[in-house]
């Protein structure tokens, strides 16, 4: 039997934490049933019912496999506990689709008091894409950023990963390890040019660590980019650079218009999910992407994405009947 997708989004919208897992259990669903329910939950804290944009901070974190994600968030969580402040963890697994084994083993890594009933981490699928966004990804973090004070999106870098994170997250931080060779890497594959904040992690070797932070800020530089902060952190005890880190967090998110950023998000999000449904066919009838973009432009901007792909779906079914 379905949950009942509008009451969870009206207890998120209230702040209540322990409607997340039945929440999270409904987006992930694929049934018929489930689908319209957690539309109904989507509605519940889109930007309309909410009053304005929910007031998480929505935080993607990516990175090579080994870079130290797992024990900077970690650090990081315990920090932002330590202030009073909720956390949710979406951690999205590119798990095998012949055996469904995950690929990330570090996961377990992530220290956190399991009765604390202010954290939450959850697995996410990232569906056929290796390291990319699965819709209830993007549809977990909207929603839980209504409840909890930080919501965390966590992906494996493998390529599609930081440009779909970047997609959602209103901050996106890329961690690197010292001496890994991935600054050229980076340089190759424009990834530079997505982190909000780049953080070398195991900033205890000292030199090495010093070095690479220098090599990224002169990358950055000679890409033109100036808004990007290189930080150092140690996450070893007692950890070093992550109160900074979280300033430069809580710097950027106010730096930023994120009315705008979200709106874009989500037209974003509505456009895959619609062409995830419909293919390149439903894309045709629609004109294209240009005018389904136009499309989108048109439509209240509090409408959250259930609004927004109903809209796409609806003229699509007038083009194919004219």
């Amino acid at each position: 039997m379905s949950s009942d997708g509008p009451a969870l989004g009206a207890r998120l919208r209230e702040r209540d934490l322990t409607a997340a897992p039945a929440a999270l259990n409904l987006l992930e669903s694929a049934a018929a049933d489930d689908l319209r329910e957690a539309a109904g939950l989507l509605d519940e804290v889109s930007p309309a019912a909410l009053g304005g944009e929910a007031p998480g901070h929505v935080v993607g974190v990516t990175g090579p496999p080994g870079a130290g994600k797992s024990t900077l968030l970690s650090a990081l969580i315990g920090a932002w506990r330590g202030r009073g402040q909720s956390v949710a963890l979406l951690a999205v697994d590119p798990s095998s689709r012949r055996s469904g084994g995950s690929l990330l083993g570090d996961r377990a890594r992530i220290e956190f008091d399991p009765a604390d009933r202010g954290v939450l981490i959850r697995s996410t699928a990232a569906g056929e894409r290796l390291g990319g966004l699965a819709r209830a990804t993007r549809a977990a973090a909207q929603a839980l950023a209504a409840a909890f004070d930080v919501v965390v999106i966590e992906t494996v870098g493998v390529g599609q990963a930081e440009t779909e994170v970047a997609d959602v997250a209103d901050t996106v931080v890329v961690v690197v390890q010292p001496g890994s060779g991935d600054v050229l890497q980076f340089l190759k594959s424009g990834i530079m040019e997505i982190p909000d904040v780049l953080v070398v992690t195991k900033a205890d070797l000292g030199t090495l660590a010093m070095r690479t932070r220098r090599d990224l800020a002169a990358s950055l530089r000679s890409l033109g980019s100036t808004g990007t902060q290189v930080l150092a952190v140690s996450s070893l005890p007692p950890p070093s650079g992550v109160d900074e880190l979280i300033g430069a967090l809580d710097a950027h998110r106010a730096s930023i218009d994120l009315p705008a950023r979200r709106l874009r998000a989500r037209r974003a999000g509505a456009l895959s999910d619609f062409v995830a449904e419909h293919g390149q066919r439903g894309l045709r009838a629609l004109g294209g992407r240009a005018a389904a973009d136009r499309l989108l432009a048109e439509q209240d901007p509090r409408l959250g994405g259930p609004g927004l792909l109903a809209a796409l779906e609806t003229a699509a079914g007038e083009e194919r009947r004219a």
